[in-house]
């Protein structure tokens, strides 16, 4: 593969700042309905982002919110971008039972297909909660008519992560299974390290931009590089009564994060996650 032509998968966590997993113990579901979203103006900043320089993406998309933005998620899709589950309410799969699992991804699977109007083929665990202690929870993905899964972050991590996985698209179970496609890690010192998400904040620009052209030119594989909608919202409301540790992960470098976007997409090339990877395992 020429490695000037490769493209890589951008991808988009379609979650309010309030629902983050960090912030589940400050913040009730129950209180969800209450709060102002401010997801679907972030949104839009990023459609016109992506537009500027035509690149495409993967929405993986809360049917929680999904079903209060019909609208939003139309925009999504006619901008040609991939529309994608990324479960209901922002529930850990670890923290579900198998019959509450099922329930989630179906129910958003169909929200988001009756609202978009396409077949949903991908799915993001929140908080990348697939890991070595839960892997039937592929085998309930592919029941449900899933194609691909983005879940298992081959990395070390205090809330999530399994280190030992793949770093590459790999079929967990069998052979012509489900597909899981881990988030872009560079290997280095025996260890492998992340390329998007808060770390794109925490790592000087030129750092992120070499892990992906390493992984490009080098490595010859396509990276899968995501981010969040209040990632690039600086403005939104802080939380009070979070640790430090919380405070800096999800705050730190939010002003520049809309800049650096920006800066991936003239540096890359960018394409929805089922045209790059389902294309090449078809």
């Amino acid at each position: 593969m020429n490695s000037t032509l490769i493209r890589n998968a951008m991808t988009v966590d379609v979650e309010d700042y309030f629902q983050v997993s960090a912030f589940a113990p400050h913040i009730s579901r129950e209180s969800w309905t209450s709060i102002s979203c401010r997801v679907e103006s972030n949104i839009d900043r990023i459609l016109s982002l992506l537009d500027e320089e035509g690149a495409k993406a993967t929405f993986f998309t809360l049917g929680w919110i999904a079903d209060r933005h019909p609208d939003m998620v139309r925009r999504i899709v006619a901008n040609g971008h991939e529309l994608a589950s990324h479960g209901w309410a922002h529930h850990r799969v670890s923290d579900q039972e198998t019959h509450e699992f099922r329930d989630d991804i179906v129910r958003s699977k169909a929200i988001l297909e009756d609202i978009g109007g396409n077949a949903v083929l991908g799915y993001r665990a929140p908080s990348f909660s697939i890991g070595r202690h839960n892997l039937w929870a592929l085998d309930i993905l592919e029941e449900a008519g899933y194609r691909y899964s983005s879940s298992i972050y081959p990395i070390q991590h205090d809330h999530y992560g399994m280190p030992e996985a793949p770093r590459f698209a790999h079929h967990p179970r069998t052979h012509h299974g489900l597909l899981e496609l881990p988030i872009t890690t560079m290997r280095l010192f025996k260890r492998n390290f992340p390329a998007g998400g808060g770390y794109f904040r925490l790592w000087p620009y030129p750092v992120s931009r070499w892990f992906l052209q390493r992984l490009n030119h080098l490595e010859r594989r396509s990276a899968i590089f995501y981010f969040h909608p209040w990632e690039i919202d600086h403005k939104q409301p802080r939380q009070q009564g979070i640790s430090m540790k919380t405070r800096f992960r999800h705050y730190y470098n939010l002003h520049r994060m809309e800049e650096r976007i920006k800066a991936l997409t003239r540096d890359f090339r960018w394409d929805r996650v089922d045209r790059i990877f389902l294309e090449q395992d078809a």
